[in-house]
């Protein structure tokens, strides 16, 4: 190979994935976000103060999207949510006109947790008479090393805290220890007003002494690795059995749109199947994506009952995906997608390996049958899409696995490090009070606390189309005659929620139903509408009361199932801004209406619960817990599609 053709080789394998835009749900690029940047400037909304708690893609309208042909132009607007002085507005730009068509101030409302907002008021807090002698209090005499964060405290609708940003500040002391979750400074919190950069408040639930438990569990503190004989080697020395053209995937009978996003990770869009080749796609899914994510913690402590978290729509500074680790979180041989994010300023980067993409053949059949004359069995492999996201403590994978049979299972994988509370000797475990009435002892001193995730999943499922019907098939019981020699069996009772109050439905093992989204276009051979089954897998019901405060701000959270009619604005499911927000935003406030679902473009959303009870064996760094749910075909198909696998 000459000189020139090596380096070429080289520049084309170093290209990160994805940098062209040639389709309406592209991400905004590297040079689309200077320019959204600098269109604001020349129009006077943003100088060297200005700060940007987003700069992201301005989706067109689903309409548009769908009439968009490839060749034609591609419409782009950028979306900004910008800070000036105490001040939000937000902005939509108009990257071909190159204008600032939208600039609107933001009302009762607060932007997302910025970088910036992370440090502010730190200073003060440090300098801060009460906060010293309670930390003196708890042997703390010197701050050179202490490590301070301001986070957002939760929010309960008190004059201290309406209409205000408030913050609370808590420390660490991370002084020899990777694992600073250890070194908490427990008990201590300060309430501080990031507009007006004062400390309104310390509030000390009790002196705890730093422990000197090691929560450290990186390489270095183990003797030896396990030994693990037998290496398994999965190549595929043909290159993979999938392509990626800018963004847009196919594989095998499957073709979808993958948009690295900012706030939610990964968007899946236009998610079509083709039966064969040459054949018309047909549409599955417009779009899919995690919605929302709560954590609310179970310790009553003012430090502790805070910290109900709305973490996708809270915490999107920095990228809520992080770099996935090669060959460790996917195969060696997978595909990575970079995502492109802005900082404060606005300005972008380029964050690495966000997302990765590969086939796996885990070793299960597609199907099988054994048969004395011809015995049978398929083989099965999956496409995997996955994001590597991190908030605070926790890790989560979010997995689309799509299927050879026509299905696509989505999983959470739940990993991370516990968030854990310092307690004294005098508190052990069998002293009154008991240390662990709101979690469980995992080392000397410490006390993992109870908590929930609820993941909230946004499926437009456009099923052969955008004319599609929510069907509930109820299993019921039906009694037999008396002279019949059975005296019960199951049938199905067909039923189609006409309102959004009608489609609000919970996982009831008792009263087992089955969640189908139809066509009403399109008939399978048998004269069946084509449709796609919602299965859900393990799930939870949340134990908070219907006054708690917390729930009341994420009542996205009372149902394991919404269905509200498609609206282009109706995008996340604790609303568009949930930072310090009112109860009863976004589901709750949506389908207060009681809009029509019937025959209509309809989406889906599902919510995963998940209490978190921890255990000795989630120190100091958890297992990965596996939650999900499937969507399968159901009648869209006139019989196996898998039939034809080799």
């Amino acid at each position: 190979m000459s000189p020139f053709y090596a380096i070429l080789f080289l520049v084309l394998l170093a290209a990160p994935l994805g940098q062209s835009v040639d389709h309406p749900l592209d991400p905004l690029s590297y040079q689309e976000i200077w320019k959204v940047l600098e269109i604001a400037r020349d129009a006077g909304h943003m100088d060297r103060k200005t700060r940007f708690s987003q700069l992201t893609l301005h989706e067109p309208p689903k309409s548009e999207v769908l009439a968009w042909r490839p060749g034609t132009a591609v419409p782009r607007k950028g979306y900004a949510l910008v800070r000036r002085g105490n001040d939000a507005f937000e902005a939509i730009v108009d990257l071909t006109a190159g204008r600032v068509t939208s600039w609107s101030p933001l009302t009762d409302a607060q932007p997302n947790w910025s970088g910036d907002d992370y440090k502010a008021v730190i200073d003060s807090v440090l300098e801060h008479p009460d906060f010293l002698a309670a930390l003196k209090d708890r042997g703390i005499t010197d701050t050179t090393f202490l490590d301070c964060s301001t986070g957002p405290p939760g929010y309960f609708g008190t004059e201290e805290e309406r209409g205000r940003r408030i913050g609370n500040v808590r420390c660490s002391e991370p002084r020899g220890v990777r694992n600073a979750w250890t070194r908490q400074v427990e008990g201590l919190s300060a309430v501080v007003d990031l507009d007006s950069e004062k400390v309104l408040r310390v509030v000390d639930d009790g002196p705890v002494a730093l422990t000197g438990t090691d929560g450290d569990y990186d390489r270095t503190t183990l003797e030896r690795p396990r030994a693990v004989p037998g290496p398994i080697d999965t190549r595929q020395p043909l290159g993979p059995g999938f392509e990626i053209d800018g963004f847009q995937v196919r594989w095998q009978n499957w073709r979808f749109h993958l948009r690295p996003d900012q706030r939610v990770g990964a968007v899946l869009s236009l998610v079509r199947y083709q039966e064969e080749p040459g054949a018309p796609e047909r549409s599955v899914m417009y779009q899919g994506y995690l919605s929302e994510l709560f954590v609310p913690y179970m310790d009553p402590s003012f430090g502790w009952y805070r910290r109900n978290f709305i973490d996708v729509g809270e915490f999107m500074a920095g990228g809520f995906a992080k770099a996935l680790l090669r060959g460790r979180d996917c195969p060696d041989y997978a595909t990575y997608v970079d995502t492109v994010i802005s900082n404060d300023k606005g300005r972008p980067s380029t964050l690495p390996d966000t997302i990765c993409v590969y086939e796996r053949e885990t070793g299960d059949p597609a199907w099988r049958h054994w048969a004395a004359e011809m015995p049978d069995s398929r083989k099965s492999r999956d496409l995997v899409v996955r994001v590597g996201a991190v908030v605070g403590n926790y890790d989560y994978l979010l997995d689309w696995i799509f299927r050879q049979d026509g299905s696509i299972e989505v999983r959470v994988g739940t990993t991370g490090i516990l968030e854990v509370k310092a307690v004294e000797d005098k508190n052990a475990l069998h002293a009154k009070p008991k240390a662990d009435a709101y979690g469980r002892f995992v080392d000397r001193n410490i006390v993992a606390v109870n908590h929930d995730h609820y993941f909230s999943y946004r499926l437009d499922l456009d099923i052969d189309g955008t004319a599609n019907r929510f069907v509930v098939d109820r299993l019921v019981t039906k009694r037999l005659a008396a002279d019949h020699p059975r005296r019960s069996l199951w049938i199905r009772d067909e039923q189609v929620p006409a309102s959004e109050h009608d489609a609000r439905l919970d996982i009831n093992l008792k009263r087992p139903a089955m969640w189908r989204i139809q066509s009403t276009d399109r008939r399978n051979s048998s004269g069946y509408a084509t449709s796609y089954q919602l299965v859900p897998g393990r799930n939870a019901n949340t134990l908070l009361s219907e006054d708690d405060y917390p729930r009341r701000r994420a009542g996205f959270i009372d149902h394991h199932l919404w269905v509200t009619p498609q609206r282009d604005a109706e995008r996340y499911a604790a609303g568009e801004h949930p930072t310090l927000s009112e109860p009863g935003l976004g589901l709750p406030a949506w389908t207060a209406a009681d809009r029509d679902i019937r025959d209509t473009d309809i989406v889906v959303w599902h919510t995963i619960g998940m209490h978190h009870l921890p255990r000795s064996e989630d120190w100091p760094v958890m297992p990965t817990v596996w939650h999900g749910f499937e969507l399968r075909p159901f009648d869209f198909f006139d019989r196996n599609p898998a039939l034809d696998l080799p």
